[in-house]
């Protein structure tokens, strides 16, 4: 009897679960995987290049690995059969190359055969849009910076720039039974070490109004104002706002050319006035009449909060600093930079830390809050080392990472790191000037990624509105300038075999 039980509980789970992956099934369309250009069911008349940056760029890009590691993501128990990931990843690649928003993104792939081939589509088609533009954010918000990551280094895997991570063995999984029988002299010298790794952090800005004092009051009293118009009740009395006047006294600091010093703290000072009367009128009203706000306006709420204790305590003090300090309503994380440029002295947006090996470019680290990037150095060498099985013979980064302990850390395990030693020069000290200029020349390559990147890969200004997808912008920059180097050496060595083909034969 207890066995006819179990057989059965076991029959049902098991109906259960082919239910449940039919269903999954039916919820996500894989794709075909890469298809040949000459499958690709053109129109007539239409003849598509085999040469073309977007047919070699798909080459490059292991789909099937990718999808099948990250088809879960764009799975949706409701509603219509989800996207596949290869039309997400792909839309993604070509708003970081061309800068298009995300309508002109949709348009670009429904108007353009050679995008549809890269998106993974069977055939041409023009009719009807892949997807709707509002569809770009959940991809932005799927493909992560931790999944960007993991992409990149698949990418690279696969055109053998760097060794399987499954490939590289730890010290532990090293030490066999047969080896630790052993005599301590048969045992093998470890690994010397090799390759050279760049280093250094810039700022990616985010597209948003220069912040002062007084206009980020204004915008948060109009706020205010408008969650008092949502939870106001027909029929009762409005409370009194004097937007008006708030509004009046506002454009009277706007209108002049140079306002002085004293000009602004007056104005300040009353908008503080005005912005927290407000609050305590939403607060009044909230509680007599149990108003409910929706999760955007109570977001919106508390960051005016804190906007408004962070301007109190600057008013109060004289000061124009405060600890994580608020520069945008619709973007709350986003803080002040200091990176002391010529051009900027202040930078709105993420920091971030890239390392360059061998030419390939990876995102390290990145934050919204100011850091110090010296702090991240031990981790990024032990990355590098999980990667390839070895330490750097040498690092190359400016002064900010020569510290006592990144110093100490880099002479323990035999890599040198550029630069001149900490403290005044020994006397009768000689440099090696040739090396140190090779030091300097060589570590040009990571100013030239930053630049690229800026100009060509969305790094120099983010649009996006949101943390996840700024995330996303920024990871997705650094697997550009991956994909455009392994296309410009891929169209180097057909151009170098076109060449040797065409060669007579020299004795």
């Amino acid at each position: 009897m207890q066995f006819l039980w179990y057989n059965k509980c076991k029959e049902k789970q098991q109906n259960a679960s082919k239910s449940l992956h039919l269903e999954w099934m039916r919820m996500y369309r894989y794709s075909n995987g890469q298809i040949r250009l000459s499958d690709f069911k053109q129109p007539m008349g239409m003849n598509l290049k085999e040469d073309n940056r977007w047919v070699k760029r798909a080459l490059l890009i292991p789909w099937n690995d990718i999808e099948k590691r990250y088809a879960s993501l764009f799975t949706n128990r409701k509603g219509n059969v989800a996207k596949p990931l290869r039309l997400a990843l792909g839309a993604c690649i070509i708003q970081a190359d061309y800068g298009y928003s995300d309508e002109e993104t949709a348009l670009q792939i429904q108007e353009n055969a050679y995008l549809q081939y890269f998106c993974g589509y069977e055939a041409y088609d023009d009719s009807k849009p892949p997807f709707d533009s509002s569809l770009m954010v959940y991809f932005r918000k799927r493909l992560t910076a931790e999944v960007l990551g993991e992409i990149n280094e698949m990418i690279l895997v696969q055109s053998k720039v760097t060794p399987a991570l499954e490939s590289v063995e730890t010290p532990a999984e090293k030490k066999t039974d047969e080896q630790s029988e052993t005599d301590d002299d048969d045992k093998p010298d470890p690994p010397t070490n090799s390759g050279t790794m760049i280093v250094d952090a810039t700022c990616a800005p985010s597209q948003i109004r220069f912040p002062q004092d007084t206009a980020l009051l204004n915008e948060a009293r109009e706020n205010t104002e408008a969650i008092i118009d949502a939870l106001h009740i027909s029929g009762n009395q409005k409370p009194r706002t004097y937007r008006k006047r708030a509004h009046k006294d506002y454009l009277k600091l706007v209108r002049c050319r140079k306002p002085s010093a004293k000009k602004i703290r007056k104005c300040i000072g009353q908008q503080l006035r005005y912005l927290r009367r407000n609050l305590n009128t939403i607060e009044a009203m909230k509680s007599a009449h149990s108003g409910m706000l929706s999760e955007k306006q109570q977001a919106r709420l508390d960051t005016i909060h804190k906007v408004y204790e962070q301007q109190k305590i600057m008013y109060d003090h004289h000061t124009h600093s405060v600890p994580d300090r608020i520069v945008s309503l619709s973007q709350p994380w986003l803080r002040p930079i200091v990176r002391g440029k010529a051009k900027t002295t202040v930078e709105f947006g993420a920091k971030l830390d890239i390392s360059v090996c061998d030419g390939w470019t990876r995102l390290e680290y990145f934050s919204f809050d100011a850091y110090n990037e010296a702090q991240n150095l031990v981790e990024m060498i032990e990355r590098y080392r999980a990667r390839t099985g070895r330490y750097p013979e040498r690092v190359l980064a400016d002064k900010i990472y020569r510290n006592r302990e990144n110093l100490s850390y880099c002479a323990l395990h035999n890599i040198r790191l550029s630069g001149p030693a900490l403290g005044r020069p020994r006397k009768n000290e000689e440099r090696d000037k040739k090396r140190d200029y090779q030091d300097q020349a060589d570590r040009v390559e990571v100013e030239r990624q930053f630049s690229l990147a800026k100009r060509k890969c969305g790094l120099g200004m983010i649009v996006t509105r949101l943390e996840e997808t700024t995330c996303h912008c920024l990871a997705m920059s650094v697997l550009l300038l991956n994909l455009r180097k392994l296309q410009r050496l891929l169209h180097a060595f057909f151009r170098w075999w076109f060449c040797v083909g065409k060669m007579p034969f020299v004795q």
